[in-house]
């Protein structure tokens, strides 16, 4: 469920001469900016875009560049990038922040085909590949998982078989009871088979051993790889769960994490931040609107509080 609130029908060139009045002359009309593109989706943004460049001779990315600043405009500038475009920039700022979370992200909640189409983004634009910048910036186990879950194209089916979960739920266990983390199995299992398949996995080793496996694997060595298994795993079993924790922690731990609170609401309002938006309220007690307004402020908040729904701000 979306909380984009879009019109059915917008004027690219209209909005194009709008945006230009609020980008001209002294002082920049950040309320004129949000009140259009935080109300249109992707496929009107792209030809507002292109009616700009067309009426002005000017990339309209690069003037919001020029005339916004700080998270709001960082948020903006994601938000105005085609959606496989944006996923690709994600993945090249995780990448150079050492963020393992955001290549697992992208990696276990896009469909293969997403993937495939994200990686060919990515090279068009940092011409070379995604695989490359993984391999050059991470290292040592970490590397491992995160170039085999970046690389592998992972079959899709609705079905899983009994027998190979149960085989596979045992050998996760062994693993995990061993401490043998970095375990080939363990990267071979989370890397190669089917959402559907892994589900039953987890869901198995669950019940036979009554403890879920993100609670098994606790380690006090290496503590980004366990995590990054754990959130492979969490992003495999319930992404929307996942992308609830990942705004909660960005919110509720000691100063705002910016990056992480952007990429979620810019990269799921289009699509499914109406039931995360659900299962925040429902661990914190709180609305998703009411924490951010707390935790933002000025037009970075105003941008973010429009594309999670709220109309009254």
């Amino acid at each position: 469920m979306a909380t984009l609130i879009a019109p059915d029908h917008a004027d690219p060139i209209a909005d194009a001469e709008a945006l230009k009045k609020a980008c001209h002359g002294w002082g920049t009309n950040e309320k004129g900016i949000i009140e259009i593109i935080g109300h249109r989706n992707a496929g009107q943004r792209k030809l507002i875009k292109e009616a700009y460049e067309q009426q002005y001779n000017e990339n309209l990315i690069k003037r919001f560049e020029k005339e916004l600043s700080g998270d709001f405009e960082r948020a903006v500038y994601r938000w105005m990038l085609d959606p496989l475009d944006r996923e690709a920039v994600l993945a090249n700022v995780g990448i150079k922040k050492s963020d393992y979370r955001v290549i697992v992200e992208l990696s276990c909640i896009s469909s293969a085909e997403e993937l495939l189409a994200i990686k060919r983004a990515y090279q068009a634009r940092y011409k070379h590949s995604l695989e490359e910048d993984v391999a050059s910036y991470f290292s040592g186990d970490m590397r491992k998982l995160l170039l085999l879950l970046v690389s592998v194209y992972r079959y899709e089916t609705e079905e899983s078989d009994p027998k190979l979960v149960q085989a596979e739920a045992e050998i996760l266990h062994k693993c995990i009871k061993d401490k043998a983390y970095n375990h080939d199995e363990i990267i071979r299992i989370l890397t190669t088979r089917s959402k559907a398949h892994l589900t039953a996995t987890f869901y198995r080793f669950r019940d036979v051993y009554s403890t879920p496996i993100t609670k098994s694997l606790a380690s006090d060595q290496d503590k980004d790889f366990v995590a990054a298994l754990q959130n492979a795993i969490r992003c495999i079993k319930s992404p929307l769960k996942y992308f609830e924790r990942v705004v909660t922690n960005a919110l509720k731990k000691r100063g705002t994490d910016e990056c992480a609170l952007t990429r979620v609401i810019v990269t799921r309002a289009e699509r499914d931040l109406g039931q995360i938006k659900e299962l925040f309220y429902k661990r914190n007690s709180e609305t998703m609107e009411h924490a951010v307004a707390k935790e933002t402020g000025g037009d970075y908040e105003k941008f973010l509080l429009t594309l999670i729904g709220k109309q009254d701000h």
